[in-house]
This record gives structure tokens, sequence and C-alpha cells, in this order.
């Protein structure tokens, strides 16, 4: 009798209209630095409301809360979702606050190490627009699990508020925690571009609320074009990352399989990781011929290596160049590194590696100093573009390479 009801279920699952979900916002998962934490006590029956930026529509949404880098099972007691007044206030449209339920239920236990989808909620949103993530703990996390880089302000008070319309008494800090991922119900042939990076992935320098990051952009140029409308955008950049070691967040490789793979309905990937792996070598010391040679080999087997996990799921595999950063005071760069960086980038751009090329390098670099930043695109620092370097980079993608 129950391998009949299990037939049974099968058949009607298969009979069942087809649903087809696509990412439509997402952020890296890393354990805070200490000084991006939140206070044990501050996360004690507490209420957190983050304020994230869709790239595409639907009518359907589901959440995906995460416990990744948690060390025991974290208990959250409800999560709402809700159309933000704007992105830079914690005020929300009360009419629009929607609870989620996980397997039917409103709260839901995620194991340590783990992330937690919630079932689809009936949510239309259109793109590219803000959403408004409010949930509940009980008890603080067992090592948090977050993404510090939000450049989007959050709202934390103690007690359970989450439907409220406003939070005027709420702490604010540029960080968000526990929430790694939102997809809708898309078109057919909807599709993701995960947008793989550091700290210039992830925005340093961008506005905070301002959502003018690269990868939104990129995501705000496919919104304006019909027949790429249905795609999304996810930007998994980590700020520090680097390929081959831990920094700030694990490494590339370790996290690959997280942050591109298992993202939902990736067609493409862009990578943009390198520069921290060349910087940190020679940051506080000179070393050898033989260890730029062996870094600059290494970096080259990692994007091999994450070709090779890529195309065994379908996703295709773009390279983008390094940027140049002499100048930087957070690295040092001698000829020594210049070389390197411009080795790597000859790799990136040789047909027959990567899927395609985007060549940043070429966009952002100074034409009189080909070592340095273009100064309208620069940050400051050297290191990192500013929003109009950022719009260069973006609006340097072609669309074409997203096609079905």
């Amino acid at each position: 009798m129950v391998w009949l009801l299990s037939v049974g279920r099968i058949e009607a699952q298969k009979n069942a209209p087809a649903v087809h979900w696509v990412g439509s916002w997402a952020a890296s998962q890393q354990v805070p630095e200490t000084q991006n934490r939140l206070d044990t006590e501050v996360m004690r029956d507490a209420t957190l409301r983050q304020i994230v930026h869709l790239s595409v529509g639907g009518d359907r949404l589901r959440v995906r809360v995460s416990n990744a880098f948690g060390t025991a099972p974290l208990h959250v007691t409800t999560v709402h979702v809700a159309r933000p007044i704007s992105a830079a206030s914690a005020a929300i449209d009360p009419g629009s606050d929607t609870a989620l339920t996980f397997h039917g239920v409103p709260d839901v236990t995620i194991p340590a190490g783990a992330e937690y989808m919630s079932d689809a909620a009936a949510f239309p949103v259109s793109a590219p627009s803000d959403l408004a993530i409010t949930f509940h703990l009980d008890q603080p996390t067992t090592g948090e699990t977050g993404h510090p880089g939000s450049r989007a302000t959050s709202y934390v008070v103690h007690g359970d508020v989450v439907s409220a319309a406003s939070l005027p008494d709420a702490t604010k800090v540029e960080h968000w925690y526990q929430i790694s991922g939102v997809d809708v119900v898309g078109a057919e042939k909807a599709a993701a571009v995960v947008t793989l990076g550091d700290s210039i992935t992830d925005g340093h320098g961008a506005t905070t609320n301002g959502n003018d990051r690269w990868p939104d952009v990129l995501a705000a140029r496919m919104q304006a074009d019909k027949s790429m409308r249905v795609n999304g955008v996810l930007n998994e950049g980590i700020g520090g990352n680097r390929l081959l070691l831990d920094g700030l967040g694990p490494n590339a490789l370790a996290r690959f399989d997280r942050d591109v793979v298992a993202q939902t309905a990736v067609r493409a990937v862009i990578v943009l990781e390198g520069v921290n792996d060349l910087g940190t070598l020679t940051r506080d010391h000179d070393v050898s011929a033989e260890a730029h040679a062996a870094l600059v080999s290494q970096i080259e087997a990692a994007y091999a290596q994450m070709m090779e996990r890529a195309h065994a799921h379908g996703i295709r595999v773009i390279g983008a160049t390094i940027l140049p950063y002499v100048g930087s005071g957070y690295y040092h760069p001698g000829s020594e590194s210049e070389a390197d960086r411009q080795a790597i980038n000859g790799w990136i751009r040789e047909p027959g590696h990567f899927d395609a090329v985007v060549d940043f390098d070429k966009v952002m670099r100074d034409p009189q100093h080909p070592d340095r930043l273009l100064p309208a695109y620069d940050s400051g620092d050297h290191l990192h573009p500013g929003p109009a370097g950022y719009k260069a980079m973006g609006d340097a993608i072609p669309l074409a390479l997203f096609v079905p």
C-alpha cells in the first residue's frame, strides 16, 4: 500500500503544471569578522529587518535562510516579507506584510552548516525592486552566518515585531545576517547569472543603499532589454576573497559549489577573482621569482577547476580580467606583481580557456598608465572603482553572452 501511494504521488507530480524557479537575489555567506558581528545579547529575542534588491520579478517567491557557519541548530520563530517604503528605511507597507512557512509551519530549525528554503509564497514582485525580509530569533545564534559587505542598512530590535510598519528604535548596521537568497517563479527560459568575486564585485566603494555595484548595473541593463528581462543576476562577491587561501570568507574554490552550482537556474558565471591573491603575495615582503611563477600557475589551475565543475552542470564560465591596482595603499605591487597580473590576464584572454571573456582591465585602466585605474573610475584608493567605475564595468558586459 505504501508503495502504491508513492507511485500515485509520483504520477501526480508528473502531471502537475511545471514551475520554473530562478534566482533573483543572493549573497555569499561567511563568518562575520569580530567588528561585524552582533553581540549575543543583541541577538536574543531579536527581530532583524533586512532590505535586498531583486534583479528579476515573478508572481511567487521563496527565501533561503542560512546557518552555513553555525555550530548548533538555529531556531527562527517566524519569517515575513514585505514591500519596503524605500531602500534606506525600515518602514514597510503593512498591507504587503506576508508570513512565510517552512514545510507548512511558521518556524524552522536549521541544522548547523545547512540552509532552508521557505515554501512558495504568493507575493508578486517586479524588478528591479526592493524586498524587506524580517525574521525573529528567540535565542542567539551559535556561530553567526552573514554577509558583512551588504552596502545596505539592516535594522535590529528586541522583541517579536516582524509585522511592525516601522522600527523607529532599531539599531542600524550595514550587514546582512542569516539570509542567502530569494528565488521567484519566472518564465520558462528564465536563468540566473552569478557574479563570483571579491570586494570589487561585492561593491566596496559603491553607494550604501544605492544598488550601484557592477552586478546591479548589469541587472538593470537586462531589465531594460525585453529579450533579457527574464534573467536574474546574483552577486556572490566577498570582500577580501581569494582563489587559493581563506581570508575574509572561504576561498573561491571552497565556496564554488554553494555560491555558484547550487544557485537556482544558473546559466552562466562571471569570475573576477585573483587581485587579492596577487596582492597578498608581496604585501609584507618581496618573494622569489619562483614564488611569483608558482602563484600564476596556481591561479590558472584554479580557474580551470572552476570550469570543470561548472561545465559538469551546464554552466558557462566567463572570465573577467583583473583590474590594475598600482598606487594602492593596501597592496604594494612592484614590477614583478604587475608582470604576474599581465600573465594571468593573458591566460584569461587566450582562446580555449574560458567560454567567453569580459576585459575589465581594458575598460578600467588609464591608457597613459595602464598599471593604474583610470582616475575617473577610481574610488580614491587606487584598488576599488567608485560608482562611475562600476557603471563602466556593468555597461561593458555584452548581453549577448546570456542568450540561451
